[in-house]
């Protein structure tokens, strides 16, 4: 029996939106569309099999063949039919629909159908993925939107630390596998510089460069000290006077500071650095705005002398606070008006990631962005867990400058960005991370980054041994077939129209082989789904086992110095496809794909 698939769903109604067109014609979308018109047909002026969750997904054991769907155990409920013989009758209609394509189907367990895809399929396929080139993959959204990604936001009074690293890592990579699925995107820093923190660390600064003790609610540790040194060698020490003036010119210098350690660490440029100070700017100010527009909407109200939201009636646990009897506004005040804004900038939808710290704000946000008007299911609020630091199996204290944390600066000069960037992403955001730096340095397959990294490495030097003419040649081979396929000469029966083909293209694919295309082939439908459930880890994961399914390759298939030139052009632009795709995962890792190591 076949090992079902990870969610049927069997029971749950569900209409997939349209996916792009270059997604559409992709091999696997096209068998899974095959697959859905024949159940159509076999439901008739039954409920339209388009309406559930029809799978199509690769069995965990090559015997089970390449491909399994429960079509026919959905459409059974529908027409009141035997599953194992709707899977016979949907079995056949799918290999005659794609005649050679199918080498043959098999009906499993209460009524799997498996589908054992031809040599000819998988070699048109590899052609598919080559022809798509870096874009492989790319444009899977079924429907783009304007999308700003918040992230990092780090407090400005102090340098970045390790969680701070995680956050930017997660945010970085998850803005890009947003933009490669075809989503317009934008990324922002948010800057609190508007609180007391600002004027704490001015009196802080002021007091060191005094001689003085920092306050006891002040800010400690080296960086202050250099901060406040590298002040005054601007000129603006502890005479300046005005605390809260010396806290914004420091929080200046460490925006700096934080914005080369992000670049150091591979975060790409962010769009728009937003100040909230700027929020309390203007007539009306921002603030000003958003309490306005909160009111008109009748979602306030005065007691005790403080101004309340009503976000109880969006289903927060109590009442917050806007402005106090003081008349001062509260931090939720500002970050109300924020999202406001980001609103009225056009955005169809916002991710912030946050730090574990937040929460229990994430209630109170989407009630408020509900009482704005807003669909609160467009707010994504993503809570990063901790990162704990481990060597020599305990917790890590390693910080050369304070002793109270590790800086982003520290851990890259420990592991490297890459080690880095693969360990904070490779569990997912909503779990702890347990970075073990010794594993990190190890140069050996136990170090996933290293075993990702040193197959594309290996890959890059297979090929340069081939010599640049003899992989052109490759290519243009492997392209042939696809060719033939399009023009209905299937692979494996008549060759394509590039120069050099052969007069037919292999017939026989080894295991290896076949795992490799078709490990290849899952790459659009992970992608999508990573994004979808904003998982890079997921990417990470699979850039992992690709690798790993390459190397089984590289162990059981000689590429380069073959006899039969059909063979090694089909190894050959079977390894250009695995070192493309294990380069575009780490590219959105923001991890290098080195040519050697």
């Amino acid at each position: 029996m076949p090992e079902p698939p990870i969610d049927h769903a069997q029971d749950a109604p569900h209409t997939p939106p349209a996916r792009p067109q270059a997604a559409q014609d992709a091999p696997l979308a096209r068998l899974r569309a095959a697959v859905m018109a024949c159940a159509e047909q076999l439901a008739g002026e039954q409920a339209g099999a388009g309406s559930w969750r029809i799978t199509l997904e690769r069995p965990r054991r090559a015997q089970f063949g390449d491909y399994s769907t429960n079509a026919a155990l959905l459409l059974a409920r529908v027409l009141g039919a035997s599953p194992r013989e709707l899977a016979e009758r949907l079995g056949a209609a799918v290999h005659a629909l794609l005649g050679a394509s199918v080498e043959r189907f098999e009906v499993a367990g209460p009524g799997f159908v498996n589908l054992f895809m031809s040599d000819a399929w998988l070699a048109g396929a590899l052609a598919h993925v080559l022809a798509a080139g870096e874009r492989f993959g790319a444009g899977g959204a079924p429907r783009p939107e304007r999308v700003l990604v918040e992230f990092v936001s780090a407090n400005p009074t102090g340098p970045m630390h390790v969680g701070h690293a995680r956050n930017a890592a997660y945010g970085d990579a998850l803005a890009r596998m947003l933009a490669l699925c075809g989503h317009s995107v934008e990324r922002e820093f948010y800057v609190n510089d508007a609180g007391s923190q600002v004027r704490k660390l001015g009196e802080s600064i002021a007091a060191l460069a005094r001689g003085e003790q920092v306050p006891e609610d002040g800010y400690k540790g080296a960086y202050v000290a250099e901060l406040a040194a590298e002040l005054a060698s601007a000129g603006a020490g502890a005479e300046a006077g005005d605390a809260r003036a010396l806290g914004r010119a420091a929080v200046a210098v460490m925006i700096g500071h934080i914005m080369r350690s992000l670049a150091h660490f591979g975060v790409q440029d962010f769009d728009v650095v937003f100040y909230e100070s700027s929020l309390h700017e203007g007539d009306p100010s921002p603030v000003a705005h958003t309490l306005a527009l909160l009111e008109q909407h009748g979602h306030t109200y005065t007691q005790d002398g403080a101004l309340w939201l009503r976000t109880t009636d969006f289903g927060d646990d109590k009442d917050r606070v806007l402005v106090r009897t003081s008349g001062e506004h509260t931090y939720f005040t500002s970050d109300i008006a924020y999202h406001q804004d980001k609103r009225e900038r056009g955005f169809q939808r916002q991710i912030d990631v946050w730090g574990a710290d937040h929460h229990g704000y994430v209630a109170r946000m989407k009630a408020a962005y509900a009482a704005l008007g807003g669909d609160p299911d467009e707010l994504e609020l993503l809570i990063m867990q901790l990162v704990h630091l481990v060597s020599s199996g305990e917790r890590a204290q390693m910080s050369k400058r304070s002793g109270e944390f590790v800086t982003l600066d520290e851990l890259i000069e420990e592991i490297g960005v890459d080690a880095a960037r693969w360990y904070l992403l490779a569990r997912s955001h909503d779990t702890t991370v347990d970075l073990d730096l010794d594993l990190a340095r190890q140069q050996s397959s136990e170090n996933d980054v290293y075993y990702v990294q040193y197959a594309h490495a290996r890959i890059a030097s297979m090929l340069e041994r081939a010599g640049a003419a003899r992989v052109s040649g490759a290519l243009d081979v492997v392209l042939g077939w696809a060719a033939g396929q399009h023009t209905g000469e299937a692979p494996g029966v008549q060759a394509g129209e590039a120069p050099g083909a052969p007069a037919r293209a292999p017939l026989s694919l080894h295991a290896s082989e076949r795992a490799l295309v078709e490990a290849l082939l899952a790459f659009p439908d992970e992608l999508a789904d990573a994004t979808q459930r904003r998982a890079p880890h997921r990417i990470a994961a699979y850039a992992l086992a690709l690798a790993q399914t390459f190397t089984a390759f590289y162990r059981d298939c000689q590429v380069v110095g073959l006899d039969d030139e059909a063979v090694e052009s089909l190894r050959i632009a079977l390894s250009v496809a695995s070192a493309r795709v294990i380069a575009g995962c780490l590219g959105l890792l923001g991890v290098h794909a080195p040519e050697r190591m």
